[in-house]
């Protein structure tokens, strides 16, 4: 080993499910380096036995994660190379890998990411909805103050919405979703993604509930939920300025110190109507 080499950090993204969802350079690089941090290390070593990888491992999850952190990182500084795996997925996604990331990136140490097995995407991607935007919001907040404004924000959310729950939250989350986005909002529920038992069932939010009541939810669940569509965002901010007069509405941008004639401009295309629409009737 070179003393004066600095350690790389490998993100190695590892099956959610099917073994088989495990890349070839991800298996060569378990073999490869000096040690495995791992989220759960009972979890992972599974999965290393199967594939016969006898490297040392060490644990690195949400409990340890900064005092970790800095020892791995002492150790990456020593030459030693670094896998991290969490106990599916890519590392950094809904895990304390993003903390390791950015203290290596503050330490000068090198990371790299090995791409591979992700729910997200994979719900995403056979969920039937928008793929071309999305927002990805992992389980929703615990605590109830950003667990309400987070709801909040998705209310006007335009792109398709990710959300991760756990079968014992999972009726509780729908009937919030319900209540922020409406009932006849549509979504993909996903399950068991990748295993033998997949489900992938398509309904609207409200029809979720009903679901539910009847079949007791079991396994991890990903939510690809569709976003507001532009026409109703638009139909809305019109309704908005409609509820104002046209003096009241024309205030709001003269008061910014707008020209009349500008402002008349700016409300016409607010309300969806013509110019001189708004100049006729204001004469």
């Amino acid at each position: 080993m070179n003393e004066n080499r600095t350690g790389t950090l490998y993100l190695c993204a590892t099956p959610i499910g099917n073994l088989e969802d495990i890349t070839y350079r991800v298996l060569r690089i378990l073999k490869e380096v000096d040690l495995i941090a791992a989220e759960d290390t009972r979890n992972s070593i599974k999965l290393l036995n199967h594939f016969e990888i006898k490297t040392p491992m060490t644990s690195y999850h949400e409990y340890n994660k900064i005092d970790k952190a800095y020892q791995l990182v002492e150790k990456l500084r020593q030459g030693k190379n670094i896998a991290l795996i969490t106990d599916a997925g890519t590392p950094g996604i809904s895990d304390p890998g993003e903390d390791i990331v950015r203290i290596c990136y503050e330490e000068g140490i090198p990371v790299t990411s090995l791409p591979g097995a992700a729910a997200c995407i994979t719900a995403l991607t056979m969920s039937g909805l928008p793929t071309r935007r999305f927002a990805f919001e992992a389980f929703l907040p615990k605590d109830k103050k950003e667990h309400q404004a987070v709801l909040e924000e998705l209310k006007n959310e335009t792109r398709t919405m990710i959300i991760y729950e756990a079968p014992h939250h999972l009726v509780k989350t729908l009937k919030e979703l319900a209540d922020t986005l409406g009932g006849d909002r549509r979504l993909t529920i996903c399950r068991e993604l990748t295993k033998r038992h997949e489900e992938k069932i398509q309904m609207t939010l409200g029809e979720s509930l009903s679901y539910y009541e009847i079949n007791e939810p079991r396994g991890e669940y990903v939510l690809v939920i569709a976003g507001k569509s532009r026409t109703q965002v638009e139909e809305e901010a019109r309704a908005g300025w409609e509820s104002m007069s046209l003096e009241e509405h024309m205030a709001v941008y003269e008061s910014q110190g707008i020209a009349r004639k500008e402002a008349m401009k700016l409300v016409a295309k607010d309300r969806g109507v013509s110019k001189r629409d708004i100049y006729n009737q204001l004469i």
